[in-house]
């Protein structure tokens, strides 16, 4: 699984230092932090919207599409702020085989 977002890592960062006109992501590079924030929040949005349509008997299809663009626009964001998936699946990789209520204690503790 983290192959693939290992591999689109690799593509975000190639087009860190190409022209805005050549594809979507250097012209996201281009216009800052602040579009990639919006392109995340709008992503997110469509996601819940997709969730709840999905829940009320949609397509699930659409649900899973959004979070595609969700996970892509999160994977730009994380990469222009020199970070990568690995970083996220370390984190998520410590987390495993803690209940949900003992992280967050762990990360109230942290200050996280």
């Amino acid at each position: 699984m983290s192959d693939i977002l290992n591999q689109l890592h690799q593509v975000l960062e190639q087009r860190k230092g190409a022209a805005p006109d050549s594809s979507y992501v250097a012209s996201l590079y281009d216009k800052g932090l602040n579009k990639i924030l919006e392109k995340v929040g709008e992503e997110a949005v469509e996601t819940l919207l997709a969730a709840r349509d999905t829940d009320a008997g949609g397509d699930p299809k659409a649900l899973i599409n959004e979070t595609a663009d969700l996970w892509f626009h999160s994977l730009i964001m994380l990469a222009h702020l020199g970070l990568g998936p690995d970083q996220v699946l370390a984190e998520l990789e410590q987390r495993f085989g803690l209940s949900g209520h003992d992280e967050k204690a762990a990360r109230s503790e942290r200050g996280d």
